[in-house]
């Protein structure tokens, strides 16, 4: 059968950094053609690694590869893509201002070649029938004439896709391709693959989710720590077999996080009362939303990025002005933006982006522990940092939230994502506040890291605190909100109790349908 064939086969691939770093050690893999092969890890396992190896961008230390059983000697993607081989990265590496057509012709000669040594220029009439053959044949629709920057997220990855398919690809590497995608469009990614799958091609799907990985592929391989752990054709596979493969214990996946018992309190923690917010073009984000966290409560905001959440973070935090509206924690109005004000208020802040706004990363631990709070009497004294109180801080950090680091003197930028986010995590809930805004708190994660991080929020829930979990994740709202508040363009379009909540139904509301045709489609 030619789904049998062997397309790639790779052979005690190692890799080994000069600072003596071992990303991989002895890894065998092989892809069939016409096969969906799911690449399962968490964080640093080494995924990524060995698919930048296979498509040219990182050399080997050790090992060999075979592409339809002749051995090759990859030194740079071109020569991986023109043996058929081509990878689309989690971050889009598209031009904004370049349309759709520009970007997937860049770089590729055209067929005329020159003339009296002149170089003739693109021939886009020439392209843009050739690539509306392969969007037929493919199924990858797009628009070829419309920036890459007015597209929404879905249409830049099939942009991605088409680009690497418009190269001759027989391998389609997709590097955690879902992460900024709504339901639906994975819905339709996954149709593409399907139909990329029945016309011979193969792919590789790399991931850390377990559900999609049961979902799309033919055979999954789990890496643990640079090695394979395990493989399993897809048919056989368990989420609990599989989350086991990759962390090396039982976990369980599926349990619910939600409140047992309704708030104690009729007064809400944070009120979010009419707020209308502009983003930094003058345009409105933020369009009259209005809604309350009470004490031991979960309220999520499920949405595609993009839709106001950010700005509406940004005015609860005390980093943005609003046009109108008001924010009220524990009933008082927070008068002006001000991150000190809304923190002596309580409210704290998970950021979405640990690395630009959670952290110095070349900071150590301990110096990243107290930033936002250096100015503290427990930390301060007569203007001079006391060290020895912060060290022993950033150790007791260390401990309760359970950061793995050589120590608190190590830079940030040392840490694993995992770890970065347990610090940001632990800074920001041991300053004991009343109001927790955590935004895509796991956004990158690992299963180990992603359950600690979600079982914390609700622990501290459960203490009472209010949390606004702010994130495009599906399973983790569904996961931890006790009611959900589905943001698209400006505005919550839907409020429902978590227990009621489906996924079908959020994730058709996260693309704009209204609530009355949400209920109705689930």
């Amino acid at each position: 059968m030619a789904a049998q064939e062997e397309l790639v086969r790779m052979e005690g691939i190692k890799k080994v950094y000069p600072d003596g770093t071992i990303a991989l050690r002895g890894i065998d893999l092989r892809v069939r053609k016409g096969e969906v092969l799911g690449l399962l890890g968490e964080n640093g396992a080494g995924k990524t690694t060995l698919m930048k190896i296979l498509t040219g961008v990182l050399p080997l230390t050790e090992g060999r590869i075979l592409v339809e059983g002749r051995p090759v000697k990859f030194r740079s993607p071109a020569q991986s893509l023109r043996l058929g081989i081509g990878m689309v990265h989690q971050h889009f590496t598209l031009i904004p201002n370049f349309t759709v057509l520009d970007n997937i012709i860049l770089g590729i000669e055209d067929p005329r070649g020159s003339r009296n040594g002149l170089v003739m220029p693109l021939d886009y009439k020439y392209h843009e029938e050739r690539l509306r053959e392969l969007m037929e044949r493919t199924g990858v629709e797009v628009p070829l004439h419309v920036e890459v920057q007015n597209l929404p997220l879905g249409l830049r990855q099939r942009a991605e896709i088409l680009k690497v398919l418009y190269r001759g690809v027989r391998l389609l590497i997709l590097d955690e391709p879902t992460t900024f995608l709504t339901p639906l469009e994975v819905e339709e990614l996954f149709k593409t693959l399907k139909r990329l799958k029945s016309q011979g091609n193969s792919v590789i799907f790399i991931t850390h989710k377990i559900k999609e990985a049961l979902t799309i592929t033919d055979r999954i391989i789990v890496l643990r720590r640079g090695q394979v752990v395990g493989e399993i054709p897809t048919s056989e596979a368990t989420p609990e077999k599989l989350g086991e493969m990759m962390v090396g214990r039982r976990m369980e996946l599926e349990k619910t996080l939600r409140a047992q018992k309704p708030p104690s309190t009729k007064e809400p923690a944070l009120r979010v009362e009419d707020l209308v917010v502009k983003n930094e073009l003058g345009g409105i984000a933020v369009d009259h939303v209005s809604f309350e966290v009470y004490p031991g409560e979960i309220y999520g905001i499920a949405g595609v990025e993009g839709n106001g959440q950010d700005e509406l973070v940004e005015v609860i935090t005390g980093l943005r002005s609003p046009e109108s509206g008001r924010v009220y924690i524990g009933g008082r109005p927070l008068e002006r933006a001000s991150p000190i004000e809304a923190y002596r208020r309580g409210v704290s802040h998970i950021p979405g982006d640990r690395d630009r706004y959670g952290l110095v990363l070349e900071f150590t631990v301990k110096e990243n522990s107290v930033v936002g709070r250096q100015w503290e009497p427990s930390f301060n004294r007569g203007g001079r940092l006391d060290w020895r109180r912060i060290t022993s801080y950033a150790w007791e950090l260390v401990r309760r939230f359970n950061i793995v680091t050589p120590g608190v003197d190590t830079p940030a930028k040392s840490l694993s994502g995992g770890n970065r986010q347990k610090l940001v995590v632990g800074r920001e809930l041991s300053k004991e506040p009343s109001v927790i805004v955590a935004v895509h708190p796991t956004r990158g994660l690992d299963i180990a890291s992603t359950m600690y991080i979600r079982e914390t929020l609700a622990r501290y829930r459960d203490e009472g605190k209010a949390v606004l979990l702010v994130s495009a994740d599906l399973d983790e709202i569904l996961q931890l909100s006790d009611r959900i508040g589905v943001m698209y363009e400006g505005r919550i379009i839907a409020e429902r109790p978590g227990e009621k909540a489906t996924r079908e139904e959020i994730g058709v509301l996260m693309g704009g349908v209204s609530g009355e045709a949400a209920t109705g489609a689930s």
